[in-house]
């Protein structure tokens, strides 16, 4: 057998096995994100829409959406994203340790917030 041909076959199956796993963590945000707009008031279908979905996080965050302009400048749009992820976790009655979960673990948080008891109760 040729080197080459086991070569691309082992890198065949581990770039199609990066992109399941990328696509599931996809699934899977999403599905928590549409429970964490329902949640607050939103529709569920909003996350599938570009510049709509974070006008609406922001609005959720920050109670005014048009803040999301602001990932539009550079440098600014690091800081004001990180802001939005501890504004988030405050509007759901979470502390700064859950925003932190939200900013490092995003996938994993989201679902919580979306399934579990959090309560939104609007931007602080």
């Amino acid at each position: 057998m040729n080197t080459n041909a086991v070569a691309e076959a082992i890198l065949a199956s581990v770039g199609i096995g990066t992109w399941l796993i990328c696509l599931a963590i996809s699934v899977i945000t999403l599905i928590g994100m549409w429970k964490v707009f329902v949640k607050a008031g939103k529709p569920g279908w909003a996350i599938f829409i570009p510049f709509y979905n974070t006008y609406c996080l922001y609005q959720m965050s920050f109670g005014n959406g048009w803040l999301f302009l602001l990932c539009l400048v550079p440098c600014v749009n690091i800081v004001v994203q990180i802001m939005m992820y501890f504004k988030l976790a405050k509007a759901f009655g979470k502390d700064i340790a859950y925003g932190f979960g939200l900013l490092f673990l995003n996938c994993i948080f989201m679902m919580i917030l979306g399934f579990g008891d959090a309560e939104y109760i609007g931007p602080q």
